[in-house]
């Protein structure tokens, strides 16, 4: 995908998300990019050898990666391709005292005004909501502000919506 750079040029990105979100998140890129919302680097993670540290302190914008939710043992909506983290080192993740990356604690205070920081007057924040994506800046025990996903539906929870749409027709 096509995106501007930190110096508003023109770059070239790749992410890996789940098939069923593939059209999805084209759209929402051509969004961005069209909005002209600058995103540092888009890079696999595999460039940093699957290192989420790693590629977030490089703030580097990514989607896949199979592994944990940071000191937990569940695993992570990236490990299903279902969530992308945005300029993470802008955006960190928060909980309790530890900031992640380790770099990022000068953009742990919200409250300061800094370039890229996703909060909800952000396009990136707006243009991930309308899609019916959620963002991590929400959350309540911890805040992820690079993180935004899409909520997997169970099969029984997609029938249910179906019939749901049938009966109101």
């Amino acid at each position: 995908m096509r995106y501007y750079d930190f110096e508003h040029k023109v770059q070239s990105g790749e992410l890996i998300v789940a098939r069923k979100l593939a059209q999805e998140v084209l759209d929402i890129f051509y969004e961005l990019f069209e909005g002209g919302y600058e995103i540092e680097k888009i890079r696999l993670v595999d460039e940093y050898d699957a290192d989420d540290e790693r590629s977030m302190a490089d703030n580097n914008s990514s989607a896949f990666n199979y592994r944990v939710v940071a000191g937990t043992n569940t695993i992570s909506a990236h490990s299903y391709g279902r969530a992308i983290d945005i300029n993470p080192l802008i955006n960190p993740y928060i909980v309790g005292d530890k900031v992640m990356p380790a770099n990022a604690a000068e953009y742990a205070d919200r409250d300061k005004a800094f370039d890229h920081k996703i909060d909800r007057t952000d396009l990136c924040y707006c243009i991930f909501r309308r899609h019916g994506w959620k963002w991590g800046g929400d959350w309540n025990n911890s805040k992820d502000y690079q993180h935004f996903y899409k909520e997997y539906d169970s099969p029984l929870k997609m029938a249910v919506n179906k019939l749901k749409r049938a009966l109101l027709r």
